[in-house]
């Protein structure tokens, strides 16, 4: 199948990153969320079927990595040209990348497995080659899809290295924190569109006043992925 990279930037895009295309199509029912739609088509990972789980593989890039055709991420660089900036460690980013997919994981049959081949890897996660906004992601889906689905190829997170970045919430929304952007940025590499100015962590706005998914993170991750197996072991388990 023709593998094609998509993912289009609106002007807030420069606050948080995404990778959607702007279709009145796109809007789902419930206005907490909406699902990315491309050709008419939900993307997602796994099965091409909404509500059924995946397993996704990530990496950090170890070398710049060009991407034919990405809107963006078309260059990945490795992500110590950031972690040396700023004075974050590379451990603590890797550390920071991997509870931002644990956020997804607990709430959605979709488990993420970090991998030291990038070449294997599904999402690939780096620094900006060339530097712009504040952070993006970049889809790339089968163009053939099942029932109004196609199913994720590969995608890209990228981090600009030259805006401010720390760990953990302190008010200054001027300076983004690692982790709550992550989240944001994996939620468009798992099929998830901005949902609105605010309120939700998927919404294209910045802000420090939540750091958990919201409702509509919720319901739009479940809609193409299902309840989280460790949610579903734990209600049990109550019972």
């Amino acid at each position: 199948m023709t593998r094609t990279a998509f993912s289009a930037v609106t002007a807030l895009c420069v606050t948080l990153g995404c990778a959607l295309v702007i279709d009145s199509a796109t809007a789902s029912i419930d206005s907490t969320y909406r699902l990315l739609r491309f050709d008419g088509q939900h993307v997602k990972w796994g099965e091409a079927e909404l509500g059924a789980g995946a397993k996704v593989k990530y990496a950090f890039v170890d070398a710049p990595r060009q991407f034919a055709g990405a809107r963006n991420c078309g260059v990945l660089v490795p992500i110590e040209r950031l972690a040396i900036r700023h004075g974050i460690s590379q451990a603590t980013l890797q550390a920071e990348a991997a509870a931002a997919f644990r956020v997804w994981e607990q709430a959605a049959n979709i488990t993420f497995v970090p991998i030291d081949e990038p070449d294997r890897a599904d999402i690939l996660i780096g620094a900006q080659g060339h530097p712009a906004g504040r952070a993006y992601a970049n889809v790339e889906y089968q163009s053939a899809g099942n029932d109004g689905v196609s199913v994720i190829d590969r995608a890209q997170i990228c981090l600009n290295p030259y805006h401010g970045w720390k760990v953990g919430f302190d008010g200054n929304v001027d300076v983004y924190d690692i982790r709550y952007t992550l989240v944001h940025e994996i939620g468009h590499a798992i099929g998830l569109d901005h949902a609105g100015p605010s309120g939700q962590v998927m919404s294209f706005r910045y802000t420090e006043q939540f750091s958990d998914l919201q409702p509509g993170d919720l319901r739009g991750v479940q809609k193409l992925y299902g309840v989280s197996t460790q949610s579903m072991t734990a209600d049990s388990a109550a019972d």
